[in-house]
C-alpha cells in the first residue's frame, strides 16, 4: 500500500510517495543528482531528450525542486517566453532579480521573477493585476489548451492595465506579459511538473544505484521513449552492466537477470547482476512459440537444434528466426550458418508412415556416420549486420568500427574526440544516425544524434543546412558531419556546416573484418 508522506522540499511542500523513493534517498540522492547534472539520463523519465539533456548541465540541479523547474522550463511555452534564458542568467547571477512590490516576491520569488507555472500566471492575475479569480481560471483555461494560441492574448489589456493601476511601470508589465504570453504554446501547472520531476528522479535514481536492472525494465518496455534497444543496452555497458545474448537454454520471453561469475566482477560492481537477453528481441518469433519452448526446457536443456525440434515441437519458422538471431551459440556453440544448415533438415510435419520410425531413430544411437559439411564463416563484419537484423542490437563490435581506417584517411575523427574538442575547433566527425528531433518550438533547427564505437556526438542543424541536406538529414542511416564546435561549460554541441551520406560505406560494413577460421570447425549433419 503506499502511504503518503509530505516533505518540505526548497520551501514547498509536496505529495510523495514513500515506495517510489527508498528510505536512505537521503544518503544517495547527492550521487543520483550528480549523475543528472552529467545528464547521464538516457532512459529517465521526462529527462532523457536532447533538449532536456542539453539543460540539465545548465540548470545543475541539486534539489528536487531544482527538477521541477527542469522538468517545466524546457516546454514550447517558457521557450517561447524567452524564459529559459532570462532564468539560467539570474540562476548563474549574471542579471539581478528586481520584484518592483513585496507581492510579485511572493508569487514568483521561488522561480526567480520568472513565471513558469499556471498557478503563478493565476495568482499574477489576482494578486498583482486585482483580477477576480473567475478571470484568473478563464486565463488558466487559456494556458492549458495544447497548441491552441492566441487565447492568452485576449487577456492583454485586462492584465497590462490592471498591472499598471497597481504601481507598476508600463514596461514591466509589457515585459511580464509577454512572457505569460508564452503559455499560449502550452505551460505546466507546477502541481503536473511535481509528479513528473519526482518519477524523474526515481528513475534516476533506479539507473544510478541499479544500472541492471534498470536495462532489464527498459528493454522489456519495449517500444518506449527516444532510444532503440541498442542504445540502451550499449549505455548499460558504458554502467558496467554485464549483458548476455539470447540463449535457447537460458533466455525466457523477458530480459532477465542472471548470476554473474566471479571472474566478471570487479571492485566497482557492487554485486550487480548481468543481463540476459529475453527471446522477446528475436524479431519474429511469436509469444506462443517462445512460451512453449520455455516450458518444455524446464530443467533440462536442449542438447541440439534436433532435440529442441523434437522436444518442443515449435515450427520451422520459429527455429530459423532463433538461428538468425544466434540463440544456439551460446550453450550448444552452434553458429548461426550451422544452425540454419541443421534445420533445412527438419520438417515441421513429418509423414506418418515415418513418424514411429525417427522416434525409435532418436532414441538410439545410430550406428551410421553421415558425411560432414564444412560451412564458410561469415566475416566479424557480417555478423554484426545479422545482429542487428534479427535482434536489433549486437554486442560484437560496433558497426562504424570496421571503418575505422577509411574514416581516418578522410579525416574524420571518433566522436569522442569530437565531443573532447576545444570551442570553435572544425572537425569532421562520422556515425550512425541515432535521433533525429525537429521540435515545433526551435523555429526549423534540426537536432540529431550520431554514435560510433566511441560514443556520440550531438549534432545542430540550422534551417538552412537542412534545407540543402534534406535528403541526407531524413534519409541516411550513417552520416558524415563538417562543423564547428559549440561549447557552453559542459554542454558540447557541433554546428554542422555540411553532411555528406555514407550508407554506401556503412552498407558495406557486411563485408568486413576477420572471417573467424575457427568457426568452420562446428559443422553439422547433413
Amino acid at each position: 500500500m503506499l502511504r503518503n508522506a509530505y516533505v518540505k522540499l526548497s520551501g514547498e511542500v509536496f505529495e510523495q510517495s514513500d515506495s517510489i523513493v527508498p528510505p536512505d534517498v537521503d544518503l544517495n540522492m547527492a550521487v543520483a543528482y550528480a549523475m543528472i547534472r552529467r545528464a547521464d539520463t538516457l532512459g529517465t523519465f521526462q529527462i532523457e531528450s536532447r533538449a532536456q539533456m542539453a539543460m540539465l548541465p545548465r540548470m545543475k540541479p541539486r534539489t528536487f525542486y531544482d527538477l521541477v523547474i527542469e522538468v517545466a522550463i524546457v516546454r514550447p511555452g517558457p521557450i517561447q517566453g524567452d524564459m529559459v534564458h532570462t532564468y539560467l542568467r539570474r540562476r548563474e547571477g549574471r542579471e539581478k532579480v528586481v520584484f518592483p512590490k513585496p507581492e510579485l516576491e511572493r508569487v514568483l520569488g521561488k522561480t526567480l521573477g520568472v513565471p513558469l507555472f499556471q498557478e503563478q500566471a493565476m495568482r499574477v492575475a489576482i494578486e498583482c493585476a486585482g483580477s477576480t479569480p473567475g478571470e484568473a481560471d478563464q486565463l488558466r483555461r487559456a494556458m492549458a489548451t495544447f497548441k491552441f494560441t492566441g487565447g492568452v492574448s485576449h487577456f492583454r489589456d485586462k492584465l497590462v492595465e490592471g498591472m499598471v493601476a497597481n504601481g507598476y511601470e508600463r514596461e514591466f508589465a509589457e515585459r511580464t506579459f509577454c512572457q505569460l504570453e508564452g503559455f499560449g504554446s502550452y505551460g505546466f501547472p507546477e502541481s503536473h511538473a511535481a509528479s513528473f520531476a519526482l518519477i524523474a528522479y526515481a528513475s534516476s535514481w533506479l539507473k544510478c544505484w541499479h544500472p541492471d536492472v534498470f536495462c532489464a525494465a527498459l528493454l522489456n518496455a519495449q517500444p518506449m521513449g527516444f532510444y532503440a534497444p541498442a542504445q540502451i543496452v550499449r549505455d548499460a555497458q558504458e554502467h558496467g552492466v554485464k549483458v548476455r545474448p539470447v540463449c535457447v537454454n537460458a533466455s525466457r520471453w523477458d530480459c532477465t537477470l542472471e548470476p554473474r561469475e566471479a571472474e566478471e566482477f570487479s571492485d566497482a560492481d557492487d554485486g550487480r547482476f548481468a543481463v540476459r537477453l529475453g527471446l522477446r528481441m528475436v524479431r519474429g518469433l511469436g509469444n506462443a512459440d517462445a512460451a512453449r519452448l520455455v516450458a518444455t526446457r524446464g530443467d533440462m536443456r536442449f542438447a541440439s537444434v534436433d532435440d529442441l525440434w523434437r522436444r518442443a515441437r515449435v515450427p520451422h519458422a520459429a527455429l530459423t528466426e532463433l538461428a538468425e538471431a544466434e540463440a544456439f551459440r551460446p550453450t550448444m556453440g552452434v553458429s548461426r550458418r550451422d544452425a540454419l544448415w541443421a534445420i533445412k533438415a527438419l520438417r515441421d510435419e513429418p509423414l506418418p508412415l515415418f513418424a514411429a520410425a525417427a522416434d525409435r531413430e532418436a532414441a538410439t544411437v545410430s550406428e551410421q556416420v553421415e558425411p560432414v559439411v564444412w560451412l564458410r564463416a561469415t566475416p566479424e563484419g557480417g555478423e554484426v549486420v545479422e545482429d542487428y537484423g534479427h535482434v536489433g542490437l549486437t554486442l560484437r563490435q560496433h558497426p562504424v568500427s570496421f571503418l575505422r581506417a577509411e574514416l581516418g584517411l578522410r579525416r574524420h575523427i571518433t566522436c569522442a574526440e569530437a565531443m573532447a574538442s576545444r570551442d570553435r575547433r572544425w572537425v569532421e566527425v562520422a556515425g550512425l544516425v541515432l535521433v533525429r528531433q525537429r521540435p515545433g518550438s526551435a523555429k526549423g533547427v534540426m537536432f540529431i544524434t550520431i554514435a560510433d564505437e566511441t560514443g556520440v556526438a550531438n549534432l545542430v542543424g540550422w534551417t538552412k543546412v537542412f534545407e540543402a541536406n534534406r535528403r541526407t538529414v531524413l534519409g541516411a542511416g550513417m552520416m558524415g558531419v563538417r562543423g564547428r564546435i559549440q561549447r557552453e561549460g559542459e554542454v558540447v554541441h557541433l554546428v554542422a556546416h555540411s553532411l555528406t551520406d555514407l550508407s554506401r560505406e556503412f552498407a558495406s560494413v557486411g563485408r568486413r573484418g576477420r572471417t573467424d577460421e575457427s568457426a568452420m570447425d562446428n559443422s553439422i549433419a547433413s
